[in-house]
C-alpha cells in the first residue's frame, strides 16, 4: 500500500485502541479553498501538548501565510509534490521531507500538479 493510500484507508494506534483512519473525515480547512484536514490526534486526548492531522492540499491549492502563535510544527510530506515558504526561505516539498516550523514564524504551503498530503504535528496541540 503506498503512503496515500494508508493514510486515506489505513489504521493507527492510540493508547492501545486502534482506529481506522477512513473512519476519520476529511474537514474543509476554514481558510483556505482546496485545503481538507483529518484531525488524528487532538489536545482534548493529549492534555493539549500534542496534535497530529492529515492535511490534504488539492493540486495547484495553497495554505496562504499565516502563523500559530506559541505553537511549534513539525511536517512530513507522505505524497504528492509542491513547497513551503518559511520567513523568507522556499523549500520543495516531496515524500520524505520534514521540516520544523518555530512558534511565531510566518509560512504557507502549496501544493504542485499532483497535491500534496502532510502529516502536520503541533506543540502544543492545534486543536
Amino acid at each position: 500500500m503506498d503512503k496515500k493510500n494508508f493514510f486515506e484507508n489505513g489504521r493507527m494506534i492510540i493508547g492501545g485502541r486502534e482506529y481506522n483512519l477512513d473512519d476519520i473525515g476529511w474537514n474543509p480547512h476554514p481558510a483556505f479553498k482546496g485545503v481538507f484536514m483529518k484531525n488524528l490526534i487532538t489536545g482534548a486526548g493529549t492534555g493539549n501538548r500534542l496534535s497530529c492531522h492529515l492535511v490534504r492540499i488539492e493540486p495547484g491549492c495553497e495554505i496562504g501565510n499565516h502563523i500559530h502563535e506559541g505553537k511549534m510544527e513539525l511536517h512530513e510530506v507522505v505524497a504528492g509534490n509542491g513547497s513551503c515558504t518559511i520567513g523568507e526561505e522556499t523549500f520543495d516539498y516531496f515524500p520524505g521531507i520534514l521540516s520544523c516550523i518555530p512558534d511565531d514564524i510566518k509560512h504557507s504551503v502549496k501544493a504542485g500538479d499532483g497535491g500534496l498530503y502532510i502529516l502536520a504535528k503541533f506543540s502544543p496541540a492545534l486543536i
